[in-house]
């Protein structure tokens, strides 16, 4: 299914663009980082 894909690019697959992180690690980082 669509969201099934969604779960899986979003919080499994890494991103070279990123780092090597999922899209969420990357969120994750950067909300920590603009808090800190």
């Amino acid at each position: 299914s669509i969201e099934a894909y969604i779960d899986f690019y979003n919080n499994h697959r890494i991103h070279s663009a990123l780092g090597y992180l999922t899209p969420a690690e990357y969120y994750q980082q950067s909300i920590l980082q603009n808090v800190a």
